[in-house]
């Protein structure tokens, strides 16, 4: 996990989204601040959902130097980093060096230094020097999060609480509010401070009155010393208030509300029903509903009616993502990107509830949200949950749990023991509940579906089926290594493959495949953009351009020709998938929105025809989820969530990337200008 990562924060809950951010452990992480005084140590624990993970230790030497090492295990990955810097007067860094490993154990070597009016950097993916006249602040690609303590204290330095970023971008800081709370010694004071500048969204970090970072913390991920720990949750509540302002000023800004009815004029309609395309069509929409949908000539709007012509654009159901894990940011990049419906498959059970109904309030951006509870074992392993089990009473107690707070899924997770899965199934499926997730260690995917499972999480566990029992434990790196290195030994011709997509399809299995998740992993360079992404990427802020990088895996020595062939061998695999009838539902579990649309651009480099691929994101997940009563296709009685588009993704499925305007529950969003919110420029539009 990249150091700019915790500077910009954490957005993810589960798993794969944490390996690829760098890009997304990313965007809440966590800020730590470091002792001023000349000498002094201090250390700070690492809680992953409350889960006590690692830690971080810090010390200033005689000469002013800042020595930090910094550690975290989850589920067998984590950084591991040792660095040191100096600091001059206005607290800005002179020098860096860092050294040790990113979250999936790749080296980091990492340097910077000014000297000669010249700044110099030199990391993994990035080589550079700029002449510098006044103050910049480097941010590095991996520091320790005691690093962002460093950026606050020089903001409130800075002249209006300003600093221009190294490589590039600019950050600003301000006072959000003050908390009491029991501190080692009796009540102190802390403040809250948001920085601007890191991320899409401002980013929280408390210090003390004496300029020292007191915590970083959020549901996902937090760094506190232990005199604070008891406080967590009161910070997170403070913290929280802060951004609900924040976020639901923007959620009214955007969002327009039409005083009457709104009627789209003149569209290509979509059909994912039958495939077909039809020019010339209307739809009368009233508040959250569609009323008609007919021949422009067959509607005629009332006097006081809000029109929308669409000029012959392309009208389509609005998209689902069905594997996100929420946090700050993907929201409102949903609705940018034309997702009107999702699917958590793990999130906290606490602050995430409630930022699901600011969505269906319109106090927040965001999609129509259908949740899906985690549950794990116990162990090294385990994972980012307080939901974890070692016995049937505690595996129903917490399938009950879910069922009471509207849960319509359960994920079971990678260290769940085999013999409790038949248990989970069967309790949830007795309380209305879908079962999915990842095939637990020790089991084999053909033995989760025989167990009970619905629906299976990412296309690396159908790989894995043909690697049992020599492949068993699953929990660590080796359900993406063992992929790359034996994906294309498995073509869709060999009959233990077809075996074993028959027995899928007989037991309905739906797949909820990630597939763009292993092009990056499978790249074989860790330093590029995520594949697909780099024009997208391109117009994000600066300081999240450099966390959008792909974590590719290590290749070692003479596994070149497998690694480069396992991803088109996994894109032939779903081919042949689909092919036999196994639904498939598309899912990120990394960027949202934007990811979205690549994931379907693979579909069809697999093979798959564009209008069958618009089906699968907009049809299909709502038939899974028991939805499409009022979701799915665009007709008379259900919820009005559609997407106005230029071009036809039909014929060029890359044209879902421009999409025009977005409509959610009879509300009108302008895409541009919800990017233009989160500091992403806007697209360039080739004449």
């Amino acid at each position: 996990m990249g150091c700019v990562a915790h500077l910009i924060g954490n957005n993810e809950a589960a798993n794969v989204h944490l390996l690829r951010m760098r890009s997304f452990i990313a965007l809440t992480v966590a800020f730590i601040g470091i002792a001023q005084a000349s000498g002094e140590q201090r250390n700070d624990k690492i809680l992953i959902q409350g889960n006590a993970a690692g830690m971080q230790t810090e010390e200033i030497d005689a000469t002013g130097t800042a020595h930090v090492e910094y550690s975290y295990n989850d589920r067998g990955r984590g950084d591991h980093i040792t660095a040191t810097w100096k600091l001059d007067a206005a607290g800005v860094p002179t020098e860096y060096e860092g050294h040790g490993n990113d979250y999936m154990k790749a080296p980091i070597e990492e340097q910077f230094e000014v000297k000669d009016g010249k700044a110099r950097w030199k990391n993994r993916s990035e080589h550079g020097e700029r002449a510098v006249t006044a103050e910049a602040f480097y941010v590095p690609a991996n520091p320790p999060p005691e690093f962002a303590g460093v950026l606050a204290r020089a903001l409130l330095k800075a002249p209006g609480h300003k600093l221009s970023l190294l490589p590039a971008g600019e950050g600003s800081i301000e006072e959000s509010a003050k908390v009491s709370v029991d501190g080692a010694s009796g009540k102190v004071e802390l403040i809250q401070y948001r920085i601007t500048g890191l991320g899409f969204t401002p980013q929280s970090i408390w210090l003390d009155h004496d300029g020292k970072t007191a915590a970083s913390v959020s549901s996902w991920f937090s760094i506190i010393p232990a005199e604070y720990e008891p406080a967590i949750a009161q910070l997170q509540a403070a913290q929280q208030e802060a951004d609900n302002v924040w976020s639901g000023r923007l959620a009214h800004q955007l969002a327009h509300v039409p005083k009457g009815d709104l009627v789209i004029r003149n569209a290509r309609l979509f059909d994912p029903g039958d495939l077909s395309v039809t020019a010339g069509i209307s739809v009368l929409i009233r508040g959250d509903r569609i009323v008609r949908v007919r021949p422009d000539a067959d509607i005629k709007p009332s006097a006081d009616a809000e029109i929308i012509d669409a000029h012959g654009r392309f009208l389509m159901p609005g998209l689902w993502d069905n594997h996100q894990h929420f946090s700050d940011v993907e929201g409102a990049l949903d609705l940018a990107n034309g997702v009107t419906s999702a699917r958590d498959m793990a999130n906290d059970t606490d602050n995430f509830l409630k930022r699901v109904a600011r969505f269906d309030e319109g106090n927040e951006l965001g999609p129509r949200v259908l949740k899906a509870g985690i549950i794990d074992g116990t162990g090294e392993f385990a994972g980012p949950t307080k939901m974890r089990i070692d016995s049937a009473e505690q595996a129903i107690r917490d399938v009950d749990w879910y069922a009471d707070h509207d849960y319509v899924q359960i994920k079971i997770y990678s260290s769940v023991k085999p013999e409790l899965v038949p248990i989970i199934a069967d309790r949830a499926h007795a309380r209305g509940l879908r079962v999915s997730g990842h095939v637990p260690a020790f089991m084999s995917a053909r033995q989760f579906v025989e167990g009970g499972a619905d629906e299976i999480q990412h296309l690396n566990f159908i790989e894995l089926n043909f690697l049992f029992p020599e492949v068993k434990e699953t929990r660590n790196r080796d359900r993406f290594i063992k992929v790359a290195e034996h994906a294309r030994e498995f073509t869709p011709d060999k009959p233990e493959v077809r075996e074993f997509i028959t027995f899928l399809k007989q037991h309905h299995t739906v797949l909820d495949p990630t597939v763009s998740i292993f092009e990056g992993l499978f790249c074989g360079d860790p330093a590029v953009v995520t594949p697909g992404l780099e024009d997208i990427v391109r117009r994000f802020p600066p300081q999240v351009r450099r966390v959008m990088l792909s974590g590719a895996l290590d290749v070692p020595k003479g596994k070149e020709a497998a690694y480069h062939e396992a991803f088109p061998a996994m894109l032939r695999l779903l081919k042949a998938l689909y092919d036999a009838g196994i639904t498939i539902i598309p899912g990120t579990d990394a960027l949202a929105g934007y990811t979205l649309h690549h994931e379907l651009e693979l579909y069809v480099r697999a093979g798959i025809a564009p209008a069958e691929v618009l089906r699968m994101a907009t049809l299909t997940p709502a038939l899974v989820m028991g939805v499409n009563k009022d979701r799915g296709v665009i007709a008379a009685g259900k919820l009005a969530d559609v997407v106005l588009i230029e071009g036809d993704p039909t014929q060029n499925i890359s044209d879902i990337n421009k999409i025009a305007t977005v409509i959610k529950g009879g509300k009108i969003y302008d895409p541009a200008a919800v990017e233009k919110a989160l500091g992403v420029a806007p697209r360039q539009v080739s004449q």
